[in-house]
């Protein structure tokens, strides 16, 4: 084994690492975002506790002290969690190697999961993490083209935020029950990751995201979960999808 496969063994073992102890950090936000466009972020548990802090696993301690069923956990589950993080910046460091944009894919990735968990349990993209998101990408990857030996182009991760939120807004406006306006800001930040590997990347991880929420509605409509007028959260599949794109990208570069 050669010493540069042996460094691209460690970076992929170092990002699952990472992307463990980031996953750690996500079901207690995920709980408190997830709660109604008109409500307030949640600030207690389901038994009516306080929930301190933003970060760290859903767990009270004043139930878990009081012998609460589940000791004390609520929200999403913190295993399933670390582990889809840990895997999510595994696959990434393993097709994106030693580059520098690796960076900015493992510090995108654990709020990624964070969006993908509340629009799933609750069909909400806040704009706190969205918005926020769009602009992180677009500095970090700035300052990413200014490193040697990177593999991306910054204007076109400009451009494709761009573009992409410029389509998800032409859908918006075209079919509101079928494109949230969350959806159209979180496209700024997902077109940015995907321009930095070119235009072929940005159809690619547009295209899986759609063909996943697709495949996914039919899937609820044949098992008679849903009807063909029922909404689902989208914005999952389009954060997979441009994961999708993204890997495919970073490999073929």
């Amino acid at each position: 084994m050669s010493g540069f496969q042996l460094a691209e063994q460690l970076v992929v073992v170092g990002a699952a690492l990472w992307g463990g102890v980031a996953g750690l950090f996500v079901p207690r936000a995920a709980y408190r975002f997830c709660v109604d466009p008109d409500e307030p972020w949640a600030d207690r548990c389901p038994a009516g506790h306080p929930v301190h802090g933003w970060l760290g696993p859903a767990r009270c301690r004043e139930c878990a002290g009081s012998g609460g069923r589940g000791g004390g956990a609520y929200g999403p589950g913190t295993v399933p969690v670390v582990l889809v993080t840990a895997l999510v910046c595994a696959l990434l460091a393993a097709a994106t190697g030693t580059r520098p944009e690796l960076a900015v894919w493992l510090l995108l990735a654990p709020p990624g999961v964070l969006l993908a968990v509340v629009d799933f349990r609750v069909q909400r993209l806040p704009d706190v993490l969205t918005l926020p998101l769009a602009a992180a990408a677009l500095v970090l990857l700035a300052a990413a083209a200014a490193a040697p030996e990177h593999a991306g182009d910054w204007p076109t991760a400009l451009y494709g935020a761009l573009a992409l939120g410029a389509g998800y807004f032409v859908l918006f406006l075209v079919n509101p029950n079928g494109m949230g306006f969350g959806d159209v800001k979180l496209a700024l930040g997902l077109g940015a990751v995907l321009g930095w590997y070119g235009w072929g990347t940005v159809l690619l991880g547009t295209f899986a995201g759609f063909l996943y929420g697709g495949l996914y509605g039919a899937g609820l409509v044949v098992v008679r979960k849903a009807g063909r007028k029922t909404s689902i959260p989208f914005g999952p599949f389009l954060i997979t999808g441009a994961l999708t794109g993204l890997l495919i990208g970073a490999y073929a570069a």
